[in-house]
């Protein structure tokens, strides 16, 4: 990782940061953001945003570049060197482009549209971004809020006119401009919005541009392009823009809330303690640097989404396009195939107070648009990936006993449920999906997806008293024994009694066959919400750990038309998709904890690395980066809803996690090092743990648990 550190050494150098004395002392223990490093991620295929933004902020303001393929989708990837804009909204880690919107460029020559970039030039830090643009040499400094951002541009003396081009027409890749409209409202203030159909068919954003120098319209492209003339001044000129997608009234409440003055430093300085006080309701202690740097920009990245998606004054934009008042703050960017597996139980640790909010926005989708969000994205319901995956969310936050309308809640899943879409009709109908009367293929991953789902609408029913309910799921969600063949001992297409032939099952055909992104060697163990059932249909321990070993070994040919999601792999697991993320900790349900030990050791070291190209797979919203924040202190929620949290091998000599009312859970691992990954001894609160987990609600009891590490392997 030397070429990030010293890119961040030459920026500190070359380019003006915000006075030191507005933010945390590097090297006091609270400033925390001197670990994360925001390019990890950029690289390869990790589709990771590089900006500046605060935790869970609607703004994600950074720069864009021109789409160039898949890797493309934050709107940014570190191979790159040419940019087109700086825009105020963006994804991160998603295997498909979207927003982009509101961008701005500061330039000398209208005629621009693209400009050239080194990333020695280049620097960023959580809440803030700089980059010095190639032959003009104008200094771009960015910073945010949660629904403002804030520009400062540098311009080198010229003999040219300092100009500013808002381009509406530009998104990211996949989204395309509809409707849009800019006007000049005084010297100072334009505003405007942009509608956009693409991922999200109906994207609507309003917003409110602040400049701190006069202005005025040089040359307009259409309805979409505006390029305005600055006043010229030795000093820099500040740009602030404040968005919503309600109307532009409410992004210039947005902005006079939240950036009411012209201090660019004291913004900034903002974001970054708004930043070191997110992370450090998790402090570790280390020597390993690189480990501690991944650790809090892994941190980092779960705090991108989901994103604030309502204005100051409670207003926002529900699923049906209607205007609502809301009494909570509703998010949106529900990646929620990804994350129900270890972002969303992470949050219910370390961001308890949320919850309640997270749980209102679920219910509120549900009641306008006739189900629970499957991938939501700016009000618009994707229907991306497959399962029902905000089933396991919400009745995760019921069964934790978070403040839900708990029969409100039990009725968004019976409801989500029971719908004739999907396949869940032939769901329904044959208590399975067959693979040859679903015309929309991948059949065993929806049956298993929607299983676990199934099994987690039992529990809330069960936890309700709603007797017939739980009866219903609880048999629905072991609908998963259909497609398991005992012969090749893989789940597979099943139809009419027989198994669907031919069957290779290292084979994966991109959106095609029985599989999402994956192939029957990682599906075959997406049973999270009963292992000891999957273990007694292999036969018993010994066959099922016989299974597991060989999925980390086996090699084989994935077809020509497999999905590029299917990476990161160590035999056939692989870990640069979610399918696989549970697999690691199954060995602890056979009470071989040791095998569990090993191999999450081994992902941590090979998949997760302080590099741009430092993420195996995309980082899908706070997932990839979820689970190495779990693993890394030792725990993991395997079952999808409940609260256990499994042990695996923790890397860092203490954790201190903030729980909140005051309390922390300590996690310490004694005698720790790369060798001495196996646990010998548990304790919690000073007495003999013999679990191979620990319940939610001990951990948010406060407390401390020990391991005792050694390099013993056991026989």
């Amino acid at each position: 990782m030397k070429r990030i550190n010293i890119l961040f050494s030459l920026a500190a150098c070359m380019i003006p940061l915000w006075s030191s004395a507005t933010v945390l002392a590097v090297g006091s223990p609270d400033d925390l953001t001197r670990y994360v490093n925001p390019y990890i991620g950029t690289g390869s295929n990790g589709h990771v945003f590089i900006g500046a933004n605060v935790p869970f902020g609607a703004v994600q303001l950074g720069p864009t570049q021109i789409t160039r393929g898949w890797d493309w989708c934050s709107g940014y990837h570190y191979s790159d060197s040419v940019l087109i804009g700086f825009g105020h909204t963006h994804l991160s880690g998603t295997g498909i482009g979207d927003l982009g919107d509101i961008a701005f460029m500061p330039t000398f020559n209208s005629d621009v549209h693209t400009v050239r970039f080194s990333h020695d030039a280049e620097y960023a830090r959580p809440g803030y971004y700089t980059v010095r643009l190639g032959e003009s040499k104008i200094l771009v400094e960015l910073t945010a809020t949660k629904r403002a951002g804030m520009h400062r541009y540098t311009f080198p003396l010229s003999a040219k006119t300092p100009l500013v081009k808002i381009d509406l027409r530009q998104g990211i890749g996949w989204d395309k401009m509809t409707k849009c409209q800019m006007v000049q409202e005084s010297p100072t203030t334009i505003s405007g919005y942009r509608m956009s159909t693409g991922w999200a068919k109906d994207q609507r954003i309003y917003f409110a541009a602040e400049f701190s120098r006069a202005m005025k319209l040089q040359k307009m492209l259409g309805d979409s392009i505006g390029v305005y003339a600055v006043s010229e001044d030795a000093k820099p000129l500040l740009i602030k823009v404040g968005i919503s997608a309600v109307s532009i009234e409410n992004a210039k409440a947005n902005l006079r809330a939240e950036i009411p003055g012209w201090n660019f430093d004291e913004v900034a300085a903002a974001a970054d303690r708004s930043w070191n006080e997110e992370l450090g309701k998790i402090k570790v202690q280390t020597s390993d640097i690189d480990a501690k740097t991944i650790f809090y920009t892994s941190l980092f990245h779960t705090m991108t989404a989901p994103s604030v998606f309502s204005d100051v004054n409670g207003e926002y934009r529900g699923a049906d396009g209607k205007t609502y008042q809301g009494d909570f703050t509703n998010y949106t960017t529900f990646s929620l195939w990804d994350t129900y597996r270890a972002a969303h139980p992470l949050m219910t640790i370390i961001h308890p107070e949320k919850q309640r909010d997270i749980a209102q926005t679920l219910l509120h989708i549900f009641e306008q648009q006739g189900k629970l969000p499957v991938w939501h994205l700016v009000g618009n319901e994707t229907d991306c990936m497959v399962g029902s995956p905000g089933i396991p969310v919400l009745a995760d936050l019921v069964l934790k006993g978070f403040d839900v309308d708990k029969q409100a809640a039990l009725k968004a899943m019976k409801t989500s449920a029971m719908l004739d879409e999907r396949s869940m009709d032939n769901l329904k109908k044959y208590g399975y999906i067959p693979w040859n009367r679903d015309s929309t293929y991948e059949t065993v991953s929806k049956g298993l997806e929607y299983a676990l789902a199934d099994a987690s609408v039992a529990k809330v029913a069960k936890l309700l008293g709603a007797k017939d309910d739980y009866k219903y799921f609880f048999n629905r969600s072991k609908s998963y024994k259909y497609y398991f063949d005992k012969k090749t001992g893989f789940m597979r297409g099943m139809a009419d009694g027989k198994f669907r032939e031919p069957f290779n099952p290292f084979h994966s055909i991109h959106r095609s066959d029985d599989y999402t992104e994956g192939n029957a060697w990682q599906y075959t163990w997406l049973v999270p919400h009963d292992v000891p059932g999957l273990i007694k249909l292999f036969g018993g321990p010994k066959k099922f750990v016989t299974k597991l070993d060989s999925l980390f070994i086996v090699n084989g040919d994935l077809g020509a038309n497999a999905s590029p999601d299917i990476s990161g792999l160590i035999g056939q697991y692989a870990h640069g998709n979610e399918p696989s993320h549970h697999i690691l900790y199954l060995y602890d349900y056979v009470n071989q904890p040791y095998k569990t030990a090993e191999k999450v050791r081994q992902v941590m070291s090979t998949m997760y690395h302080n590099a741009n190209d430092g993420l195996s797979g995309n980082e899908d919203v706070g997932q990839m980066s979820a689970w190495y924040v779990l693993s890394a202190m030792g725990i993991y929620q395997v079952e999808p809803s409940g609260g256990r949290y499994m042990f695996g091998s923790p890397i860092f000599d203490q954790a201190v996690i903030n729980v909140g009312k005051g309390r922390t859970f300590t996690i310490v691992a004694k005698n720790n090092s790369a060798q001495n990954m196996y646990v010998s001894q548990i304790k919690l609160n000073g007495k003999p743990y013999k679990n191979l987990y620990i319940d939610y609600q001990d951990i948010m009891a406060g407390g401390k648990l020990e391991f005792f590490m050694t390099n013993k392997r056991p026989k």
